[in-house]
Order: C-alpha cells, then structure tokens, then sequence
C-alpha cells in the first residue's frame, strides 16, 4: 500500500512538472511578442538659421560640462593643495591615512576659500548680469575670464608665463589685461606644479632627518631586522602633531597664494 501510494505521488509530480512546461512554454510562431520598434530620428527641423545656431550652442555648453572637473581642477588652487597633501602623506610613511577621500574633500574646500573672492566677482559682473538679460553671452564670457586671468597671473611665474609667450609665436604684444587663456592655463599649471613640488621637498627634510636618526640608532644597536620605517613613523607623528602641522600647512598654502 505504501509503494503504491509513493508511485502515485511520483506519476502526479510528473505530470504537474510536464503540463507545467507546456504552459509556460515559448510562444509559436503563429504567436509572436510584438517587440516595439526604437528609432532615432530628426524631424519637423526649422528653416530659421538662427535655432540652429544655438542648438550649436547648447551642444557645445554640454560638451564643456564633460570637462568641466578637470577646468576646475587646473584653473584653481585645488592642483597645488592636492600635490602638497600626497607629498606629505608619502614623507610620514602612514600609507593611506588620511585615506584619499578626506584628503581630496580638504582641498576642494581649500579651494572654494581661497577661490571665494574670484567667484564672487565672476558672479557680480557675469553671471547675474547675464541671467537679467543685461549682457551678451559673449560679454558674459568676457568679464568670465578677468577674474581667473587675473588670479592665474597673480600666481604664476614670470619665467613661465614668458616661455609660453615665447612658444605662442604670435606677433601680439601681449600684457597681463589680454594675455589669452591658451597662454595663461598651461603657464598657471607648470607654475603650480613648481610650486608644489618645492613645499613638498620642504616638507621631506624634518622627516627626512628622523628617518636618519633612528636609522643610525638601529644600525649602532645591530638591530638590522627591525625596519626603520616602523620605529620612525610614531615619532614623525609626534613631531606633527607636536608643532600643530595641519595648522602650519593649512596656513602656509592659504597665505602662498595672492588673491
């Protein structure tokens, strides 16, 4: 009786398994899915020249967008801070501490203090003006690009600035008020990166001198196995925290620019 009833259970399994299928099996041909059809197209296109020119436009502020990061990125302080931190994360030997994420996030406010001033008269003499329709677009670009010149100048080497005058091999006498943005971009950054590079050695030669020390110190004691970059590194960060470090270099980076 118990085999019977288990060779029922398996026929009634089966058979639920088999119609199943059938239910939910693929339609026929005689019973396709209609799939909808997804097309891109033009149409109803306006014989007026000037809707053209500023979907140009609006076209081209999208694709300045895309790199808007990276304009800001260079065109700001936030390359020179940015350099300075990773020099002093690498000379304390703490890996990845401050992880990138607060480093990155430090600097970008760094920048939006030190670039404030700027914004501000970007935002007075452009940007309101030409949202009240009382200027062009290009004179909106115009009094943009005052502000940032003047800035980018103010912190640029002079011997950069004339390199790239010089590699310009244009005939315009160009002065501080109109030298173009082609020329003062790649001066600003070449510039800032100088600049950075000297904070950072600057930054090495104290931890550098504990680095030697202890060195010395395990040497003369024969303790060759023990590396000195793991008895160094908690007296770098006293040293640090000390002499109130993230002060001083906050301090120092803020007050090295001319605003």
């Amino acid at each position: 009786m118990k085999n019977k009833k288990i060779i029922m259970f398996m026929v009634f399994l089966i058979c639920a398994i088999y119609f199943g299928n059938k239910a939910y099996a693929a339609p026929t041909t005689s019973q396709t899915m209609s799939i909808p059809k997804v097309s891109v197209s033009i149409d109803n296109s306006s014989s007026n020249p000037k809707d053209f020119v500023d979907n140009i436009k609006l076209l081209v502020v999208l694709t300045v967008l895309t790199l808007l990061p990276s304009i800001i990125i260079l065109t700001t302080s936030f390359t020179r801070i940015i350099v300075v931190f990773g020099f002093l994360r690498n000379a304390m030997g703490t890996q990845q501490s401050p992880p990138n994420q607060v480093l990155i996030g430090l600097a970008l406010f760094l920048t939006m203090f030190i670039m404030m001033p700027t914004y501000n008269t970007i935002n007075k003499n452009a940007i309101q003006p030409y949202m009240s329709g009382k200027i062009s677009q290009d004179t909106a670009l115009a009094e943009l690009e005052k502000p940032m010149r003047k800035f980018m100048v103010a912190n640029t080497y002079k011997k950069d600035q004339e390199l790239f005058v010089e590699l310009d091999n244009s005939k315009n006498k160009y002065t501080k008020e109109n030298l173009p943005m082609h020329v003062v971009i790649p001066a600003f950054i070449t510039s800032e990166l100088k600049t950075a590079f000297t904070i950072g050695f600057l930054l090495y030669i104290p931890f550098l001198i504990i680095d030697l020390v202890v060195g010395s110190i395990l040497m003369s004691m024969g303790m060759m196995m023990l590396p000195p970059a793991m008895v160094s590194m908690p007296f770098k960060l006293l040293l640090f925290v000390m002499v109130d470090g993230w002060y001083l270099l906050v301090k120092s980076l803020v007050l090295s620019f001319s605003r």
